[in-house]
C-alpha cells in the first residue's frame, strides 16, 4: 500500500497566534489524504516569536530530516527569519528532497535556501492564513494543486503591461521588504536573466519605489528581464501626495529601470495567491492589453 503524502508545519518566524486557524489547516490536508506533522512547539512563544532562535532552527532541520514529510510549509510569516539565516542547514534542505512554501517573511529562508544550495522552493499560501482561513480562496487553492500536481501552471492578467514582448528567464522574488533586507548578502541570490515577482503590505508607493529603487542602485534589476509586481495592499495615501500614488509610483519606475515592468499578478497578501517556484522557468509574453505568464519548476 502507497504511503500517504506528508505536509510538516513549520513556524521560524512569528509566534502563531491562531490556533483555530491551524487546525483548520490540519483538518484540510488530512481530509485530502494528507498525512499532517504539526508539532506541539509550533504555538510556543518566545517574546514575539515561535521560540527562541535555536528551537527554530531546530524544528527546520527536524521536519527536514524526517521521512514521513515531503512538503513543508510555514504557518504564517511575522519578523523573524534574519535572525537564523545564519544557522540554518542549507545543504540539509536541498538534500531532503522536499519541498518549501510560504510568503511573506518565509521569503527569506526561500531565497536563501536558493542562493546557497540550489534549492527550488515556492511562494505561495501557508498554513495559518490561506488554509486555515474561514473561508480558504477557490483561486488559491486550485493553483496550489494545479502546481504541485503538475509541476507547472499558468494566469494571464488583464491590463498592467504597455508593450509588448515575450521574455524568458528564471522567476524568482516574494516579500519585497525582506528582499531589499537582503541586498548586499550572501542570502540573496545574484540571479542573472531573471524575472522578479514582488508584493508587500502596508507599504506607502514611495516607500515601495524606495525599496525597488534599492535593488535598482545595488545592481539588482539591472540584471534582470523583467519585473512583475504583484499585490500592494492596506497602504494609506497622504494629503501633501498630491497626485503621488501607486500608478504615478509605475511610471515613474517604467521611465527609469531599463526593463518592463508589469503589475497585477495574484500573489502576496491577499486572499488569492498563486504558488510560484522560487527558482523555476518562467515566460512572460505581454501586450498592451494585458499579459501572460507561463511557469514551472
Amino acid at each position: 500500500m502507497a504511503r500517504k503524502p506528508g505536509i510538516g508545519f513549520v513556524a521560524p518566524s512569528g509566534q502563531v497566534t491562531d490556533p483555530a486557524g491551524l487546525a483548520r489547516a490540519i483538518d484540510y490536508f488530512r481530509e485530502h489524504g494528507w498525512r499532517v506533522v504539526a508539532p506541539a512547539a509550533l504555538t510556543r512563544a518566545h517574546m514575539r516569536f515561535a521560540g527562541t532562535d535555536e528551537a527554530r532552527v531546530a524544528a527546520l532541520h527536524a521536519m527536514a530530516a524526517r521521512a514521513d514529510v515531503d512538503v513543508v510549509m510555514a504557518v504564517r510569516g511575522g519578523y523573524g527569519l534574519s535572525r537564523i539565516l545564519g544557522k540554518i542547514d542549507y545543504a540539509l534542505l536541498a538534500a531532503s528532497n522536499k519541498r518549501y512554501i510560504g510568503h511573506s517573511d518565509f521569503t527569506g529562508l526561500l531565497s536563501a535556501a536558493y542562493a546557497r544550495a540550489g534549492l527550488v522552493g515556492f511562494s505561495g499560501p501557508m498554513a495559518g492564513s490561506d488554509f486555515g482561513a474561514a473561508h480558504l480562496s477557490k483561486f488559491t487553492e486550485q493553483h496550489f494543486w494545479q502546481m504541485f500536481d503538475a509541476g507547472q501552471d499558468e494566469i494571464a492578467v488583464q491590463g498592467g503591461s504597455v508593450a509588448a514582448g515575450r521574455i524568458k528567464g528564471c522567476l524568482w522574488g516574494g516579500n519585497l521588504a525582506l528582499l531589499a533586507h537582503l541586498a548586499g548578502t550572501p542570502y540573496l541570490p545574484r540571479v542573472r536573466g531573471g524575472l522578479l515577482y514582488v508584493e508587500d503590505i502596508n507599504e506607502h508607493p514611495y516607500r515601495v519605489e524606495r525599496m525597488l529603487l534599492q535593488l535598482h542602485h545595488a545592481g539588482i534589476l539591472q540584471r534582470q528581464r523583467a519585473l512583475i509586481l504583484g499585490d500592494f495592499s492596506e497602504y494609506k495615501l497622504a494629503p501633501n501626495d498630491n497626485g503621488y500614488d501607486f500608478d504615478a509610483m509605475v511610471a515613474h519606475l517604467r521611465e527609469t529601470l531599463g526593463i518592463p515592468v508589469v503589475t497585477g499578478l495574484p500573489f502576496g497578501h491577499t486572499r488569492d495567491k498563486l504558488t510560484l517556484p522560487f527558482g523555476g522557468q518562467a515566460t512572460l509574453t505581454a501586450e498592451r492589453g494585458g499579459w501572460h505568464l507561463a511557469y514551472r519548476v
